[in-house]
């Protein structure tokens, strides 16, 4: 049964926006109480969290799909919709994000390190938040907008100090069993260590860690054996010691040839020509193993190595090597810069930027941008109301005038938004769109009679002139909420 992952491929969808509600206000003796359609509450969002007490990714490999809850739609009343509950994830540190192409997304080190992987969709604004001097009224609400669905690949590289690396059985996880407290699996057969182990060494006053990657054979950085799915976690490293196995019996192979060959293996894996390099000559206990030691360490001495010899089972040479590297570390973390502390960069949009594009493509108009793909998601094309809402938005952008300049004509297509999701229209300049069926466009002929029906046993009890009091005061009234409210055309 697997109980290690590194490398994941996940499908991770954020909740939709809640839909705005259209309502109006009904009370006894008024019957028009003005709109009071609450907005659709947010979507929630996927985000990767770094949590110390996760080590690997397994849980993502069972299961790889996760959706976060959908807002919930406004209501009357002024009511917001709830919304909807984040889905945080909780993964190891040293975790890469990436998308399916491979460009980097994000590279999660530190406990608490957070990205957000999906964003949720946005709420849709209720009739009573579009309400307006000229719209005092609106029979339609926004739609929320659907949250963000993404594909990404997540990648575990240890965050270690110290790699141990070399052929299978060289000694590696016994090694690492004496210098730290951490318990791998020994046995005396290749390929006994199948995933990374960690262990914490403190030498003095340096504490460092120390990984125990599984063992390189000829081929491993093309795919051979297990190296190339654990050559990532030596990345992180700031020093790599080569462990040498002095008794060895298979033909061929001796500590030389050994590091030839793991050397060639790493160049060929890249980026980490910089690494400095020691050298633990293991099993120096074995008779012949202390011989053979004593043959290669001048010729590896020759080559700029420091040369431990070592024996995990008789504890000698340890006290050395582990005061070696706990050197190495210490000059390594203080070389590094001082981290500063986290800037927020603002680049505000240039004064020639109109918010959107307009491409010719194949006799049709393609419009791109951020607001008017948001707007055609927000709309109910089912409401003529709503569609001349959206025309309006397109006009005070410039759309309109922007596609007389690109050489557009009337009955000529138009198409808003990517090519897998766009809608596409004929384009008439001059045609009553939506809310022009109902009056000049923007308007509502609801509220142009003289004055609303009142109940007549009111009348008589109050006289035509309370009557018309009271129409007045709700027509100040709602002129006063749509000169605070306006138009918000940044939604």
């Amino acid at each position: 049964m697997t109980t290690f992952v590194d490398r994941v491929e996940l499908h991770v969808a954020a909740g939709n926006g809640g839909h705005g509600c259209a309502s109006v206000h009904r009370e006894k003796f008024k019957p028009l109480g003005g709109p009071d359609g609450g907005n659709g509450g947010e979507g929630g969002s996927i985000i990767l969290t770094v949590d110390a007490q996760v080590t690997t990714l397994l849980e993502y490999h069972h299961s790889p799909k996760r959706k976060a809850t959908n807002g919930k739609p406004g209501a009357g009343g002024h009511r917001t919709g709830a919304t909807g509950e984040d889905l945080v994830l909780p993964v190891p540190d040293g975790t890469v994000v990436m998308d399916r192409k491979g460009n980097v997304l994000a590279d999660l080190v530190g406990h608490g390190t957070s990205f957000v992987a999906a964003q949720g969709g946005r709420g849709g604004l209720g009739n009573a938040a579009l309400a307006s001097a000229r719209r005092k009224a609106p029979g339609f609400a926004l739609l929320g907008e659907p949250g963000e669905a993404r594909d990404i690949v997540m990648e575990l590289k240890s965050v270690a100090d110290v790699a141990l690396v070399g052929y299978p059985s060289a000694g590696k996880s016994s090694l690492i069993s004496v210098l730290s407290a951490a318990k791998p699996k020994i046995a005396d057969y290749p390929f006994t260590t199948l995933i990374p182990n960690l262990g914490v060494v403190t030498a003095g006053s340096t504490v460092y860690t120390i990984a125990d990657v599984p063992g390189l054979i000829p081929g491993a950085s093309q795919g051979k054996g297990l190296g190339l799915e654990f050559l990532r976690h030596v990345e992180r490293c700031e020093v790599l010691v080569h462990v040498l196995d002095c008794a060895t019996l298979e033909p061929g192979r001796d500590p030389l040839t050994d590091l030839e060959t793991i050397e060639d293996e790493l160049s060929q894996y890249g980026g980490l020509e910089d690494r400095p390099r020691l050298v633990a000559l293991n099993k120096v206990d074995v008779p012949d193993g202390q011989d053979i030691a004593d043959l290669t360490r001048e010729s590896l001495e020759e080559r700029g190595y420091r040369v431990f010899e070592v024996s995990a089972l008789a504890h000698k040479g340890l006290r050395e090597l582990s005061f070696a590297l706990a050197d190495i570390v210490a000059k390594a973390r203080a070389a590094k810069p001082v981290q500063e502390s986290t800037r927020i960069v603002l680049r505000p949009a240039a004064v020639d930027d109109a918010g959107f594009t307009i491409t010719e493509e194949d006799g049709a108009y393609r419009i791109r941008g951020i607001k008017p793909e948001r707007w055609v998601r927000q709309t109910d094309f089912a409401n003529d109301e709503a569609v001349g809402y959206l025309a309006d938005r397109l006009a005070r952008l410039g759309v309109e005038d922007q596609l007389w300049k690109a050489g557009a004509h009337e009955g000529d297509t138009v198409i808003i938004g990517p090519e897998d999701n766009a809608v596409v229209f004929d384009w008439e300049p001059t045609m009553a769109s939506g809310a022009e069926m109902l009056g000049r466009r923007g308007e509502d002929h609801r509220f142009q009679t003289q004055r609303p029906a009142v109940d007549r046993r009111r009348e008589k009890a109050r006289g035509k002139d309370a009557a018309e009091q009271e129409y007045l005061a709700f027509e100040a009234l709602s002129s006063g909420r749509a000169a605070l409210e306006g138009d918000d055309e940044d939604y």
